[in-house]
């Protein structure tokens, strides 16, 4: 009301007065000073007095430092008020404020444009740089009364602006815990204007200056709508409150899908509150279990770690846990994760187009982001299962404003290997558990800060003198900062540690200690750019520095005949600069554009032993050896990775995209196994190991039926690869001071198409998957000990042509459901001996081509039962309880197949690991 009662006085005192500059000069000075210090020091050397609502001083936080000598008026209010939402008038000696919007004391002269020959464009032109005009009333109702509107003032007015729009940007925050919120729908009401918070909760988009209603909504939150009044570019915060009718189901979907709309293909979300229904072994909740139920991620096998994605080895996929590496992702040889559910927020696959910003793998990469705390009151959630438990805490360490999350996740029983087939496995023992710690501050409105601290520990005893251990350890820290509307930056500090040890406690002077470490650092910064609406521009520069311990094994006992051996250490620097640009041609057409370059050194200290040109490399072809100094660089590969998605609409529920992305990865795994192990090793490139490329080629189509209600995906992908790691017939890798002796690299090829169905609303809901997939490889030379197979395309390990998947929920009530995940493989490749020979005095076996044959195929079904708690709103805790069984069909899916030789005959043997159906029930409680 004051600010209206303002606007009259200054209009009506214009019909008398007019609005001019005065010859007055001014001289003061202020240091360190409020706005309201500031003007009271002009009024105290002036005759000049402001008129103003005291709200818009109180809200301004700047700090003014200025001197002033013989100034004008004008010259003093400019630099004032620069950096604030307000304008001023000068009336004789009256300063009247205003916020946001200006009082104009006459009409530009060109407002009412004359008619003439100019097109309706330059007419157009022409009234877009005139002043915006707000009155504040919202459209009349049929009864003729008027409705009052809450309207928000974005940016300042000025006269002279000639822009047709401004940037709005901003973060969406849930209102109860004043976390961000991510994938929440911003839309501009009657424009094809709209976007989606990222995972910071941070939205921009581009809107014309005038009037604007906002709409902000999600599917779990209550509709927001707020009438902007836009002058300038500027901010609006919002705060959503979760929609707490639990009585009838709400369901809020958005003008067009993220899975439609998106430019990237091949890229799998997990639903991480979802993953609770799904049965898996034990009742344990596993986020990368249930990835290996969606199209092109497959697993060698049961109880196997590591993960094939789109025929690609385990070493190729890249694990970030809040942006750091994380080697080993699995406990329990294999059986679970090591990633804590209750303390994860969000899971991103990237298996088809690759955004540029990753890089240093060639399959996929898996992006998982942990919860920020409750920066308002204390909650938490946990689990009691069969095997585990897991509780996880968060409280406010300053209200509303920083958080931590605390979550810790143990075993405390050996029972389950009792229980299964192998007689070796039965009278061993395994334990682990995980911790992590999550700190969060949201300093400002431009500032915010997060720090993240994980560990994980295994152990087992296959038998009872050896004690394996491995171990994860990351630190990451993250500083998002906003520069303006249109620029913001995150700078990551992470470091990650991997490592195992083996202690065989002989009684003897045989007993040792073996173990293994890998340690890395990495310094990122990330920068957005927000050119135009057509334009998002995403760039930055990273560097990575690996230290590798290959290995030691040192004698325990005193009077041992063993020799210590300490394996010479290795050091890589890996560095890139990237950039994107997500450039929307039109409304149909959206194309993502980056290009990556990444460059590593190998470095010293090290002896490189440098082999004759041409030959095997093996002892006899070493030409000389030669030493590096620390630091020295050693090699340098690099090359550029450019990467480029586009994405078409058919229709509004229809769209077509296609990518193609060059990756390029510098550190290889080295395991000899048929699945990967936790005393697997990793080593750098080097002199003689050569880094892996890979191109990729992906095409599919995108459609969503029923009002939105499914969502169908068909996806094809051809890959080729270079310098794949592989290794010679009986290859040894551990403790070899030449590894490369037993290495050999060659070609993969790779190619596939994937069907997905997916309901996540209704009664019914969940997805199935269908693959169909080859792996391929080829190792050739001119030499017989570095060709396999006749140097012709054999089936890699994973080669799987058939996957399909069903993981289904139904739910009888809001408390009542029934799932069911059922899976089907192609049984992967393996090499069978098909004969002996006699060579001298002695007989040897005779065997196949490599992966010639394949084991029986994989069929498992699992069912579980979800009662979920009362929905009172005045109770301790909120509980769920699942009840599944694990292969309830009792198939005995083979693990492995072993050959003996008995009695002059070789007979083969399977190896299950669950041949029985395994129940099991677990209690999840959240406060």
């Amino acid at each position: 009301m004051r600010k209206f009662l303002l606007i009259v006085f200054a209009i009506i005192s214009n019909q008398f007065l007019f609005a001019q500059e005065t010859n007055d000069k001014l001289s003061f000075e202020f240091k360190n000073a409020d706005l309201m210090t500031v003007i009271q020091s002009i009024e105290a050397s002036s005759s000049y007095r402001f008129y103003f609502d005291s709200e818009w001083i109180k809200s301004n936080k700047n700090l003014y430092t200025g001197s002033y000598k013989d100034a004008s008026i004008n010259e003093v209010l400019n630099k004032v008020f620069s950096n604030t939402n307000l304008n001023f008038l000068v009336l004789k000696k009256k300063i009247i404020l205003t916020s946001n919007s200006s009082i104009h004391d006459k009409l530009p002269a060109n407002y009412f444009p004359k008619s003439d020959a100019n097109t309706l464009a330059n007419q157009t032109n022409r009234i877009a740089q005139n002043p915006v005009f707000y009155q504040q009333y919202d459209s009349i109702r049929n009864n003729g009364s008027r409705k009052n509107v809450n309207v928000a003032f974005i940016g300042k007015e000025s006269d002279i602006t000639e822009k047709k729009t401004a940037y709005l940007s901003g973060y969406v925050r849930n209102a109860a815990t004043n976390k961000p919120e991510a994938n929440i729908y911003v839309k501009v009401r009657n424009k094809s204007i709209s976007t989606a918070t990222d995972i910071d909760g941070h939205y921009s988009i581009q809107v014309p200056p005038g009037i604007n209603i906002l709409e902000i909504k999600s599917l779990n939150f209550k509709k927001v709508v707020q009438t902007l009044m836009v002058y300038n570019d500027g901010t609006f915060d919002v705060e959503i409150h979760e929609d707490s009718n639990l009585l009838d189901e709400v369901i809020v979907k958005n003008k067009r899908p993220k899975t439609v709309e998106s430019v990237i293909s091949g890229l799998v979300s997990i639903d991480i509150e979802a993953s609770k229904n799904v049965p898996l072994i034990l009742g344990e909740r596993d986020i990368l279990k249930i990835a290996t139920t969606f199209p092109g991620i497959k697993t060698t096998g049961e109880g196997s770690a590591g993960f094939n994605v789109r025929g690609g080895k385990e070493d190729q996929n890249l694990v970030l846990l809040d942006n750091a590496t994380l080697y080993n992702p699995q406990h329990f040889l294999g059986f679970f994760s090591a990633i804590n559910p209750y303390t994860a927020k969000k899971a991103d696959i990237y298996k088809g187009s690759i955004p540029a910003d990753f890089g240093g793998r060639l399959s996929s990469v898996f992006d998982i982001t942990t919860k920020n705390g409750n920066a308002e009151k204390i909650s938490g959630e946990g689990a009691i299962g069969p095997i585990t438990s897991n509780i996880t805490v968060s409280l406010p360490i300053e209200k509303n404003k920083s958080s931590i999350i605390a979550g810790i996740r143990a075993t405390y029983s050996d029972w389950i290997l009792k229980s299964l087939d192998n007689e070796d496995l039965k009278n061993s023992e395994a334990g682990f558990y995980d911790g992590i710690l999550k700190y969060n501050n949201n300093i400002n409105k431009n500032n915010s800060v997060e720090a993240t601290l994980y560990y994980s520990h295994d152990r087992f005893r296959i038998s009872s003198d050896s004690l394996y251990k491995y171990s994860n350890r990351l630190f990451s820290a993250k500083w998002d900062h906003r520069f303006n509307e249109k620029n913001k930056g995150s700078l990551f500090l992470t470091n990650s540690e991997y490592k195992f040890n083996i202690d065989y406690n002989s009684n003897n002077t045989e007993a040792f200690d073996f173990g293994y470490k890998i340690d890395e650092t990495q310094l990122m910064l990330k920068l957005n750019y927000l050119y135009s609406e057509k334009h998002s521009i995403n760039y930055g520069i990273s560097s990575k520095l690996y230290n590798v311990a290959p290995g030691y094994q040192h004698p325990k006992m005193a009077g041992s005949p063993m020799l210590p051996i300490d394996i010479e250490k290795e050091k890589g620097l890996e560095s890139a600069i990237f950039i994107s640009d997500n450039f929307k041609l039109n409304s149909k057409l959206l194309i993502d554009i980056g290009l990556r370059y990444s460059f590593y050194a190998a470095l010293g200290e090290a002896n490189e032993r440098i082999y004759q040109a041409g030959q095997p490399l093996d002892d006899a072809t070493v030409v000389e050896t030669k030493y590096y100094g620390n630091n020295e660089v050693i090699k340098t590969y690099g090359g550029f990775e450019p990467r480029i998605a586009a994405r078409y609409f058919f229709a509004e529920d229809f769209s077509i995209k296609a990518s193609f992305d060059q990756t390029r990865q510098y550190i290889h795994l080295l395991s000899n196994n048929v699945t990967q192990s936790p005393t697997d090793t990793w080593t750098l490139s080097n002199t003689n190991v050569k880094p892996q490329t890979g191109q990729q080629y992906s095409l599919g189509l995108y459609k969503n039926l029923f009002d939105d209600e499914l969502e169908l995906s068909l996806e094809g992908y051809y890959k080729r690869s270079q310098n794949i790691l592989d290794y010679k017939v009986g290859a040894q890798l551990t403790l070899n001071e030449n590894v490369e002796t037993e290495l050999l690299q060659g070609e993969g090829k790779a190619y596939g198409i994937e069907f997905l169905i997916k309901r996540q609303i209704g009664r019914l809901n969940g997805w199935i998957g269908y693959t169909y997939s080859r792996t391929f490889i080829k190792l050739d030379s001119k030499f017989d000990s570095e060709r396999i197979n006749n140097g012709k395309y054999f089936a890699a390990n994973f080669d799987k042509p058939h996957d399909l998947s069903a993981v289904l929920n139904y739910k009888f009530t809001k408390r009542y459901s029934l799932s069911t995940n059922f899976l089907y493989q192609t049984g992967r490749p393996i090499t069978y001996p098909i004969g002996t020979f006699q060579y001298g005095n002695a007989e040897y076996t005779l065997y196949s081509d490599r992966n010639k044959y394949r084991i029986p195929d994989y069929i498992r079904l699992d069912i579980g039962i979800n009662i979920e708690g009362n929905h009172k709103i005045k109770k301790l805790a909120h509980s769920f309880w699942n009840i599944s069984v694990y292969n309830v069909l009792g198939r005995s899916n083979p693990y492995s197949i072993y050959f003996v030789s008995e009695k002059g005959q070789v007979k083969a043997y399977k190896t299950s690991i669950f041949s029985i159906p395994v129940p099991s029930i677990t209690y999840n409680f959240k406060f």
